[in-house]
């Protein structure tokens, strides 16, 4: 049996990077389990209808509902444990990879005295192959033991739904040893400043780097990200240079991004950059290095200089639309 860790949002929804570890769970379902077993799920805390629904139409056919007083905080010792205590003894434990599915995933792997394979992207009957170095190599592995606990990379798979299920919901009210709380959240805090829904969720994204020259040489890249009706991302060089608010980067140490297309303008494609847009579908490029990383990669690119290319084509889209 395959048992997903399933995170929700402030509104009781799945998370996207959840959604996706279902699938990829249920989709490689035989390399997953011995038995090709069916995929279940676990929710620490509230389990509301929607997510109920949510994953009936991802096809889970069990939903663990884990909540006691003890759990209501986030405790990664505690979490872990819980979810340890309904790990099937043969299968496969997994949740994404995101921070807490990293950190929960680790402690279960200690505690089950099982390895542990990180941001996993594809399962086969040859083992599983995950990506290493930021997403710019990958690694080709086996796990011995009973228990395979895994974390999947993020979007290593798009969210599909199946034919619905009605799962049998089981709720556990787990007993937390005194030990296992002494580390956990008292207290969270949320910056609206640092809001990047606009930038995660955009189907454009027009970047920017070093290459824009300074603060102020961001105005052709504005007037073409509001062209396209998308949002803006930027390097780390550039957030890093107090240009821009870190809440626009794009990366290991910012957002990764999955947009039907990203424009890379004056980007030279450091592997930090490179992780967090490999789920774009189409990638641009502009810059004046044709040697660049960034260049070397696009589906497209452009040789010159940033400020006239897209100078160019915001011309031509307003000449366009009149």
């Amino acid at each position: 049996m395959t048992l997903i860790f399933v995170e929700t949002d402030d509104t009781g929804q799945v998370a996207l990077t959840s959604a996706e570890a279902v699938t990829f769970a249920r989709t490689n379902a035989g390399a997953l389990s011995e038995e090709g077993l069916g995929v279940e799920a676990a929710v620490i805390g509230a389990l509301t209808e929607a997510a109920t629904q949510q994953l009936a139409a991802l096809g889970v056919g069990r939903i663990h509902h884990l909540e006691s007083e003890d759990l209501e905080a986030y405790s990664a010792s505690a979490w872990a444990q819980a979810l340890v205590d309904i790990a099937p003894e043969s299968g496969t434990l997994l949740a994404s990879g995101t921070p807490r599915g990293m950190e929960l995933m680790a402690h279960a792997a200690v505690r089950t005295g099982e390895r542990m394979a990180a941001n996993v992207v594809a399962a086969d009957d040859e083992g599983l192959l995950r990506q290493v170095l930021g997403g710019t190599a990958f690694e080709r592995l086996t796990l011995d033991g009973d228990l395979q606990v895994l974390t999947i990379a993020g979007h290593a798979c798009t969210p599909e739904e199946t034919t619905p299920t009605t799962p049998e919901v089981l709720t556990h009210s787990p007993e937390t040893a005194a030990e296992d709380l002494r580390t956990r959240v008292v207290r969270t805090e949320v910056e609206t400043a640092d809001d990047t829904s606009g930038l995660t969720q955009a189907r454009a994204v027009v970047g920017a780097g070093r290459g824009v020259g300074s603060e102020n040489g961001f105005g052709e890249v504005l007037e073409l990200v509001d062209h396209l009706g998308g949002a803006l991302g930027v390097s780390r060089v550039v957030t890093g240079l107090g240009w821009r608010p870190h809440s626009e980067q794009v990366g290991q140490t910012g957002s990764r991004i999955t947009p039907d297309v990203y424009i890379a303008c004056g980007i030279s494609g450091a592997i930090q950059h490179m992780a967090g847009i490999e789920g774009a579908k189409t990638l641009i490029a502009i810059n004046t290095d044709e040697e660049s990383t960034m260049v070397q990669r696009a589906d497209y690119a452009i040789i010159g200089d940033l400020h006239e290319v897209v100078g160019a084509v915001n011309e031509e889209i307003r000449n366009r639309r009149g």
